[in-house]
């Protein structure tokens, strides 16, 4: 019986070594400190670099996270590819791997039609006994999908079979969108780096997806909204979204390098080694600032620099 899928979701950074392989050490060292900090689960999606994985590294990346995760929480990796054969059968090998779902962007290279969404979806959740995750990416990357698409999938499969991280703009009033749409069926997952979260909290959110550079923040975040700590909530909050603002100026490729950044700055990662090519990188002036702002993240954690 596939987990449920709740609260604070970290999406995996992938470590490479200096030869461009998975670095197997640092990726267990990375989900070990995840649930360390209150993460309730853990999955992929494109800040894992998914699109720039060989199909033999996604399989393995998803064996090794359900492996690394035991039981302490779902797994859920991104199936997104460029036809829906690709993503069928990456999302059947994550099935097989153990994993609890899958998340699917749409084809990224290619405009679809309503109806062409709708069927690669049915053919991902028809195909696969485990919850499709609907991800609309095209805050950075990729078409929107209508909230019309989403509406018909959760009508014919049901909430728990079918789930949605929108993270089309504007953020916050296209999750009230698919929520009201659904008249408050649809499970909903924020992804927006953590910017938008206590916004997307108070709009009903039943979790987020945040990469684990500031997961430490948005777990803190978290449980403030819950337990109705607004104070602690803004407080926490503010530096983490001035992060995310440096990180969206470039991008998926933005999000990466300040990331990646931040976890060797945090001693989880030997290095900010990317998967090339890519087509941004860190500046000495930007890295200043996130360390300035790390720093007040730390303060707001009451936890040392």
């Amino acid at each position: 019986m596939p987990k449920k899928l709740h609260g604070v979701l970290a999406i995996a950074h992938t470590p490479f070594t200096d030869g461009d392989e998975i670095d197997e050490l640092v990726l267990k060292r990375e989900v070990e400190w995840a649930f360390g900090v209150g993460a309730n689960g853990v999955g992929t999606g494109m800040v894992s670099e998914t699109m720039r994985l060989t199909d033999h590294e996604r399989v393995s990346l998803a064996n090794m996270l359900v492996g690394f995760a035991g039981n302490r929480g779902p797994v859920f990796v991104a199936v997104g590819a460029e036809s829906t054969k690709q993503s069928l059968a990456h999302a059947k090998a994550a099935e097989r791997e153990g994993c609890d779902a899958v998340m699917a962007v749409p084809p990224l290279t290619s405009k679809l039609s309503e109806a062409h969404l709708v069927d690669h979806f049915r053919a991902l959740a028809d195909g696969i006994g485990i919850p499709v995750i609907v991800q609309d990416a095209s805050g950075y990357v990729g078409q929107s999908i209508p909230i019309s698409v989403c509406v018909k999938l959760l009508e014919q499969y049901g909430p728990d079979k079918i789930l949605f991280k929108p993270e089309a703009a504007p953020n916050g009033p296209t999750l009230s969108a698919l929520r009201d749409a659904t008249s408050g069926k649809a499970t909903i997952f924020e992804g927006s780096g953590g910017i938008f979260l206590v916004d997307s909290y108070r709009r009903g959110i039943a979790g987020t997806m945040p990469g684990m550079d500031l997961l430490d923040g948005i777990v803190a975040v978290w449980k403030a909204l819950q337990r109705g700590d607004d104070a602690t909530a803004y407080r926490v909050s503010f530096p983490i979204g001035a992060i995310v603002a440096l990180q969206l100026q470039a991008g998926l490729d933005g999000f990466l390098a300040v990331e990646k950044y931040l976890m060797h700055k945090r001693g989880l990662f030997p290095s900010v080694r990317r998967r090339k090519p890519y087509g941004w990188e860190l500046d000495a002036e930007t890295a200043t600032e996130v360390d300035r702002l790390f720093a007040h993240l730390q303060e707001a954690l009451g936890t040392p620099p």
